[in-house]
């Protein structure tokens, strides 16, 4: 009688698609977070190397950020880089993450590729927001010009410069390929304003140490979004 060799590999084929599933269940059962309500916990690949989650980051406050991204066909939002370069200049100027038990999570609803195009093109995004507060020939504008390029400068105060190689990349960048993650939490969207690209409604939390959600920012205003500094002063509110 022909002996039957064990499967060794059916328990290992089981466990792994008992992952898969636990992982999928959890992409789709993602709901939007409320104030006041624990957020949901969600990982996801880090740019820079290896996998983030909320879960792995418990006992730390945590400033969640899903910046709008494409604004068009391969044009990116200008404000949602200059929030990153404001973010990672006062990172290094004051350590704010150590001082606050604070993590900064940037999330992309963008594949690995794209969002090294993201990064690729920073420095041309700051050139960018530059000339628009510094015409070439300010004395040849009109009234609306130079109505615009007051809004310039009163929404980007600060000077920031990148070299391509040097791109200021301080904070995990999360690979949300399929914005499975986005979708889930009510922000993903393929239309703003006429603008028809998979992008996300630009979106801001700040979880506590207990993963509770203590402040949310969700808007398609351009121009109101919390500053930096607006960010640490709340921060410094929930420490207390």
């Amino acid at each position: 009688m022909k002996k039957t060799r064990p499967r060794r590999w059916l328990p290992i084929l089981v466990l792994a698609l008992a992952l898969w599933g636990a992982a999928s269940a959890s992409a789709q059962d993602l709901k939007p977070a409320l104030l006041g309500q624990a957020m949901p916990d969600f990982a996801l690949p880090v740019y820079q190397g290896g996998e983030a989650s909320l879960s792995g980051l418990a006992g730390k406050n945590i400033l969640l950020i899903f910046p709008r991204g494409l604004a068009g066909e391969n044009h990116w939002c200008h404000i949602c880089n200059y929030q990153y370069a404001d973010l990672a200049a006062l990172e290094a100027e004051k350590g704010f993450r150590k001082s606050h038990n604070l993590e900064v999570l940037f999330v992309l609803p963008y594949s690995r590729d794209m969002i090294r195009a993201w990064a690729d093109k920073f420095p041309d995004q700051l050139k960018d927001i530059e000339a628009w507060k510094n015409p070439a020939e300010p004395g040849k504008l009109d009234e609306k010009g130079k109505a615009r390029v007051e809004l310039m400068q009163r929404s980007f105060p600060r000077r920031y410069l990148a070299q391509t190689s040097k791109v200021p990349l301080p904070f995990p960048v999360l690979i949300d390929d399929g914005a499975k993650v986005s979708k889930g939490l009510g922000l993903f969207t393929q239309e703003w304003g006429g603008s028809k690209i998979d992008q996300n409604v630009p979106t801001v939390f700040l979880i506590d140490a207990q993963g509770i959600v203590r402040f949310k920012y969700l808007s398609q205003t351009t121009f109101d979004r919390p500053s930096a500094e607006y960010l640490l002063k709340f921060l410094e509110t929930m420490e207390k």
